[in-house]
């Protein structure tokens, strides 16, 4: 066997390099470690100074708590950690970083300085590190209480690591990126970033909701917070808390999604998910949901140590997480009403607290129990009473007829019709008499309906609008009524495996309950009994697959309710009122009132917007009035 083959122990400086793989990609990468070991050593001002987007020089001072002369050297070996003493501390990890090889990972590929003091320390020392010289120079040095770390000719010595980097300006996107979601995350800490000499951004601490409002306008931009609704929630250890934009504020690209678990910056599966399920039908094809949320958890519940950038993160109870996810942010979008949108921005208004159903007690069925929790509370006195003639909607207790398939939702189908008393020949004198849509004035082309209000002009999608209002209540219907199942002639066996099978047993009063039957033949297989009846031209051997699927990637599934919900928004569309239908001045305001009172309004079935403001100042400035 030659030398070559032979297997031996890599140089320290091989190893690092190799280590430095994992932890450094770009710039960013390094940016990402130093300001973690910032924000763990307590500090509350950070300054970044970056050169050509950070290749040339990356330097980060705080005023932390310092490192002592004597641990400097040891701060840049590999598998040195201030942060973790014993394996019973990974189980419980509170810091954001504690990777021992980061920093010498770092210097292996770069030229590194590091000065600290400590608070009790009569000076500042200095160590200086590179690549090729992996001993550190220990030194005497002037600085104030805290730590600067100064990177320079980042993979001076790997030119083939530095062939990869981009151009100056998108690794110093990247790079900015890193600082903003910190500093989302650390409202109590001041970050200040300088490209080239340049002030690029100057957060100041925000320790009250209004500075943390401004922080995040500056973040994400204020039209994000204009368009936000802040929530805060907790419920069975779990808090969630942030803001989220409304569906009409999406995005072509998923690149303003923040999600924090325990202050941790986390990209993860289940969450995802729970985010993606509770936008389901607001949100218009292709787009994206815009958020800034904060999930704070018992550290000893959630395992941060599955991936090594930790950007994913596992938790002991998933399915309770993704319900209470999924339960809080669908509650919190389907109780946003036209006045809450146009009240004024997320930063000045109180965040929104739950408790009970709405503070994320659902199950698997999703929105089968959360469109039944709305039959549980009394509507307003306006809701429901344009949907037919004389038509009133159930009251607590009452139960609505049960028909057929489609012949159960009949009446929604009938045209508008004016309820007594609410249509004003006039707006009133009384401002807050107002209602938040006003009252009609025109209609435009047989498509808009023109109104009214406080703040100026009202322009309504008539049909999208009433698409969604009868969308909502076949939805109310079918849970009000339950799921009736279509036995079918001839069982259809589905192969699965023993896992899928074992799932199916396990969930099978759930299935059930959405008109679902299945039996277990076999170790690995099923056989369909009975389907939903409204799912009868549905591939329901694929569709049991996907479900089973789901139930074991996420503990929860909705593709059921999925099919069901575009059955009824196909349902909702054709019943809906049609463009170039001519409306009496009592039928749009009815169609108003129904807006205010009904969930999701703001949107249709396919998330397109259903009304829009143009405020006074809007229309002065179309005229250049005041100029």
């Amino acid at each position: 066997m030659s030398d070559s083959a032979r297997i031996q122990l890599l140089s320290p400086r091989l190893a690092n390099q190799i280590a430095a793989g994992e932890v450094v990609e770009r710039p960013a990468s390094v940016i990402k470690e130093l300001l973690e070991n910032s924000l763990d050593s307590g500090a509350k001002r950070i300054e970044v100074d970056v050169e050509q987007g950070g290749v040339k020089l990356l330097r980060v001072r705080d005023d932390g708590s310092g490192i002592p002369a004597d641990d400097l050297p040891l701060a840049l070996a590999r598998h040195a950690t201030s942060k973790i003493r014993e394996l019973e501390d990974l189980e419980q990890v509170l810091s954001l970083g504690f990777r021992g090889e980061a920093l010498a990972s770092i210097s292996s590929v770069a030229r590194l300085t590091m000065t600290s003091r400590t608070a009790d320390a009569e000076q500042a020392w200095q160590v200086e590190t590179e690549g090729r010289d992996m001993q550190p120079r220990v030194q005497p040095a002037a600085h104030p209480v805290g730590t600067s770390v100064e990177v320079r000719d980042l993979f001076f010595n790997t030119p083939a690591r530095r062939k990869f980097l981009k151009s100056e300006k998108t690794e110093f996107d990247h790079l900015q990126e890193v600082i903003k979601r910190l500093a989302l995350a650390r409202f109590d800490v001041a970050f200040h970033l300088r490209h080239n000499g340049k002030t690029v951004l100057g957060l100041h601490e925000a320790n009250d909701e209004i500075s943390r409002g401004r922080r995040v306008a500056s973040v994400c931009s204020a039209g994000f917070l204009e368009q936000a609704l802040p929530i805060e929630i907790e419920r069975n250890g779990l808090r969630l808390w942030g803001w989220v934009g409304l569906p009409t504020f999406s995005r072509s690209q998923a690149d303003l999604q923040y999600f924090y678990v325990n202050g941790r910056m986390v990209r993860d599966k289940l969450v995802a998910h729970a985010v993606r399920q509770a936008y389901r039908d607001v949100l218009f094809n292709g787009r994206h949901p815009t958020f800034v949320l904060f999930l704070d958890i018992d550290p000893s519940v959630v395992d941060v140590n599955v991936h090594p950038t930790k950007h994913e993160v596992r938790f002991r109870d998933g399915r309770m997480v993704h319900d209470f996810l999924y339960g809080t942010l669908h509650r919190a979008l389907g109780d946003v009403r036209p006045e809450d949108q146009l009240a004024a921005p997320a930063a000045a208004t109180e965040m929104v607290r739950a408790t009970g159903p709405a503070a994320g007690e659902f199950g698997p069925q999703g929105e089968i129990g959360l469109a039944a929790s709305v039959l549980e509370r009394t509507p307003p006195e306006s809701v429901w009473r344009s949907a037919g003639a004389g038509y009133q909607a159930p009251r607590p207790g009452a139960a609505l007829p049960t028909a057929e398939a489609q012949g159960a939702y009949r009446e929604f189908f009938s045209p508008l019709t004016s309820s007594p008393g609410a249509v004003p020949a006039s707006l009133p004198e009384a401002q807050g008499d107002i209602p938040p849509l006003g009252y009609a004035i025109a209609q435009l082309k047989g498509v808009y309906i023109l109104a009214e209000n406080v703040q100026g002009l009202v322009v309504v999608d008539m049909h999208a609008a009433h698409e969604r209002i009868t969308y909502e209540r076949l939805k109310v219907a079918m849970a009000s009524e339950g799921l009736r199942g279509q036995p079918l002639l001839v069982p259809e066996s589905v192969a699965v495996s023993q896992r899928e099978a074992d799932c199916a047993e396990e969930h099978g009063c759930w299935f059930q309950k959405l008109g679902f039957e299945l039996q277990r033949l076999g170790p690995e297989s099923l056989a369909i009994r009975q389907i939903p009846a409204l799912l009868k031209q549905a591939e329901a051997t694929q569709l049991v697959r996907d479900v089973l699927a789901d139930l074991l990637e996420y503990g929860t599934s909705d593709r059921i309710q999925a099919h069901l919900n575009e059955l009824l928004g196909t349902m909702a569309c054709h019943g809906a009122i049609r463009a170039n239908r001519r409306l009496a001045l009592p039928e749009m305001n009815a169609l108003l009132r129904d807006m205010e009172s009904t969930e999701r309004s703001g949107q249709c079935n396919h998330g397109r917007p259903t009304w829009t403001q143009m405020g006074m100042d809007d229309l002065d400035k179309l005229f250049l009035r005041g100029r």
